[in-house]
């Protein structure tokens, strides 16, 4: 073993630390995620799901980890300014891995909804934790599932009650911030009962210059007759390294809608893993990235149709600059019993440079005969015929490029429900492209 014998002789050492800074529900199942992850070991470029991004080299530079759960002397309600501003949110913090508090929105919410920290109601409540805690988190089969269960000790908890219609979006803002190099293991569970409906919006930023390792596994349940949009937005820096395994179970006639974005980075890999559990579920997965320098990002979904009836929507788009690398594999999972499933996979991905390099693997493996389902992908440059249409009417190329660029996302961002986050993304991608968006605006913490 290379890169995991750090990881290993770490969970040996501070196992008891670890703990005792946690809950009985995430330590009952460490130390079968552990010897899970000894067994598994970070996948290499063998593993068809990995192929695209080496993880051993990603987890090799020794980070500090917060296990003694150290305070960070800021409030963010005060320090922190989102680029994601005015949208009537219910806003909520995470600070590296733990949620923030000490001072909370005064936003009500409706009875019943817990928005909170997962350990301390996992302490509170912990048969129905633990009724939904590493469940559906595969970490007998991923080793950087397995890894962020054996060393989390916090993470956000939603939870919607039984017919509960969130007025108002969860907007959580997930800061990174430290005085050294750090990994930061965080943890996510959103629970939906039946017929609720919810709104979130997770924001991911940097506070300080500093390299970042962030593990990030989220549980989703969405109940039958329930709907969950889920918007993830991205905007960290050069340094930051974030691998994200997000696990969604969908019961019968439930909606999910699921947006990530991806505006600044270092490497990023994002992994999604979808069940549709009951008939007459339906969900939409999209997806834009923006990257340019030598910034990665690789995506990743499985679509399970494990029953029939149902219907799933992929879009992911790509625009790669200089010598960025992109990289993204679906696949729809149709199996036996899944009959009148419909299903769409689509990837369209520019590479503006010969420098820029971009991998597609859309794929389908089907086992029922009753379905309409389809995959794509194209990879291509800006169109020269348009630029010389928009050059012979007075448009200097750099603002003709970015007319085409800006045109060729914008049927991703079309796709998301909540305007006012619409119309501010249209904004934010604009300044990305003009290459103005650094920091975000009027935030104290950068200054």
């Amino acid at each position: 073993m290379g890169s995991e014998r750090q990881y290993i002789e770490l969970y040996e050492k501070a196992r008891q630390m670890i703990c005792s800074h946690s809950s009985d529900v995430m330590n009952d199942v460490r130390d079968e995620a552990f010897e899970c992850f000894k067994q598994l070991g970070f996948p290499t470029r063998k593993v068809e799901r990995y192929k695209y991004t080496d993880m051993s080299k990603l987890f090799e530079p020794d980070y500090g980890l917060n296990l003694n759960r150290l305070d960070i002397p800021v409030n963010p309600y005060d320090a922190f300014r989102c680029d994601v501003p005015n949208l009537s949110t219910s806003l909520y913090f995470v600070l590296n891995d733990s949620f923030y508090q000490k001072a909370l929105p005064k936003n009500h919410l409706p009875e019943g909804v817990i928005v909170g920290s997962l350990c301390e109601e996992s302490v509170k409540n912990p048969q129905f934790i633990a009724n939904y805690y590493a469940k559906i988190a595969e970490k007998n089969q991923d080793a950087i599932t397995a890894l962020n269960t054996m060393l989390a000790q916090d993470g956000l908890l939603v939870y919607i009650p039984k017919n509960v219609k969130l007025d108002k979006t969860i907007q959580v803002i997930n800061i990174l911030r430290s005085d050294v190099d750090l990994m930061v293991n965080r943890r996510v569970l959103v629970v939906l009962e039946q017929g609720a409906e919810a709104k979130l919006l997770f924001c991911d930023h940097t506070a300080d210059n500093r390299q970042f390792l962030t593990t990030q596994v989220i549980e989703a349940y969405v109940g039958e007759n329930a709907s969950l949009d889920l918007y993830c937005l991205e905007e960290t820096h050069y340094k930051n390294v974030r691998v994200s395994n997000l696990y969604i179970q969908q019961e019968a006639n439930s909606r999910l809608r699921h947006h990530v974005i991806t505006l600044h980075n270092g490497i990023t890999r994002n992994q999604v893993n979808l069940a549709f559990k009951g008939e007459g579920a339906e969900c939409d997965l999209c997806g834009c990235v923006i990257a340019d320098k030598e910034q990665h990002v690789d995506n990743n979904t499985l679509i399970d149709h494990q029953v029939g009836h149902c219907s799933s929507h992929e879009l992911y788009k790509y625009v790669l600059d200089e010598k960025s690398v992109g990289a993204f594999a679906g696949k729809v999972l149709v199996r036996h019993d899944a009959q009148k499933t419909t299903s769409e996979e689509v990837n369209q991905n520019l590479c503006t440079t010969k420098e820029a390099r971009m991998f597609t693997q859309p794929m389908l493996e089907i086992y029922a005969d009753d379905v309409k389902c389809s995959h794509g992908s194209t990879v291509g440059q800006l169109n020269d015929a348009a630029m010389f249409y928009m050059r012979q009417r007075g448009i200097s190329e750099k603002e003709a490029r970015l007319l085409l660029e800006f045109a060729f996302v914008n049927e991703v961002i079309d796709r998301i429900q909540m305007e006012p986050l619409r119309d501010r993304l249209r904004y934010l991608v604009e300044k990305r492209f003009r290459g103005e968006l650094n920091k975000c605006e009027g935030c104290k913490l950068c200054k």
